[in-house]
């Protein structure tokens, strides 16, 4: 089974907060409150998708964070490498050292590359405003031919 770690699932549902309030902005203790996260992940989290660029922070009494851009042109790709750096599949693959007991005979260990591609190209596929759409319609969209979907 593929998981995304917590914090980077937590992420998710963050963003989509802050894309079903474009515009506002909001503070952590809001956030926490309409997720049901616990505010001090709901902070760590606003910060570390601060520094990747997805959110803007602003201090004062009107302060809290809003999105940087359009909820359209922020995939789940982004948010999910905000949090937990490239997307890789396995250890190997991702760059860093492997502690791999097989990795000098592996014969896979080449393949993982365009199969992380594939995975993160699926992700930046799919928009936070598509995250906001009710499931019902989102679903619907996914199964009909794109023609379909637009008339």
């Amino acid at each position: 089974m593929i998981r995304l770690t917590n914090l980077a699932d937590y992420a998710v549902v963050v963003m989509t907060a802050a894309a079903r309030a474009p515009g506002e902005r909001l503070s952590a203790a809001r956030v926490a409150e309409v997720t049901a996260i616990p505010a001090p992940t709901v902070a760590k989290l606003m910060g570390t998708l601060a520094r990747g660029g997805l959110l803007v922070a602003s201090r004062g009494v009107a302060g809290g964070f809003c999105l940087v851009r359009p909820a359209s042109e922020i995939s789940v790709a982004a948010i999910v490498e905000a949090v937990d750096g490239p997307i890789a599949l396995t250890h190997c693959a991702g760059g860093d050292a492997s502690d791999c007991a097989i990795e000098g005979q592996c014969g896979v260990r080449g393949h993982w590359g365009p199969i992380n591609a594939a995975v993160r190209a699926a992700l930046a596929a799919v928009s936070l405003a598509d995250l906001i759409k009710p499931a019902a319609t989102a679903r619907l969209a996914s199964a009909l031919p794109a023609d379909e979907v637009h008339a």
